[in-house]
């Protein structure tokens, strides 16, 4: 009998013999992608997340809920490096987010933000302080107030007919 003959019930096929696996008794856990339940007041665009969609050539017709669900992974995400980010500069008692605290989370974090690292990878270490430039953003504030003794203060608006 050859392969392609119908198939009577009962009768066994050596190339038919498909065995599927069992399905697992557990589903798979999955940790929530927002633990500290932030309210998210912004949403992304999806028009335009759409409009950056079908720029690619490749892409043709996009379902309408395609960029709906991209928008809510682009929230998650950005939960979830600024939110780490912002616990990294807790931790190191400074009041503001900087590329170093990005740059520890993704390097904390290879399997989730593997991708990310040829670009923090940019990023200057910062030897001490939270707070990044605060104290030479402060010392150069204090040089200028010097020099602003020295040279006259110029007015705002435009010049009268009468001053020069």
């Amino acid at each position: 009998m050859s392969s392609r003959g119908p198939r009577i019930k009962g009768e066994s096929s050596t190339s038919s013999s498909l065995t599927f696996p069992s399905a697992p008794s557990q589903p798979p856990q999955y940790q929530n992608p927002n633990p500290t339940n932030i309210e998210i007041k912004t949403k992304f665009p999806v028009a335009r997340i759409k409009r950056i969609m079908q720029a690619d050539e490749e892409v043709g017709k996009v379902a309408q809920v395609t960029p709906v669900a991209v928008s809510k992974a682009l929230e998650l995400f950005m939960i979830a490096l600024v939110g780490g980010a912002a616990e990294k500069a807790r931790e190191k008692g400074g009041k503001k987010v900087t590329a170093q605290h990005l740059k520890q989370v993704v390097e904390g974090n290879p399997d989730q933000f593997d991708f990310l690292n040829d670009i923090v990878g940019r990023v200057n270490e910062v030897t001490e302080g939270a707070g990044g430039e605060g104290r030479k953003r402060k010392e150069k504030v204090a040089s200028d107030s010097s020099e602003d003794e020295k040279k006259p203060k110029k007015g705002r608006g435009r010049r009268k007919k009468g001053e020069e």
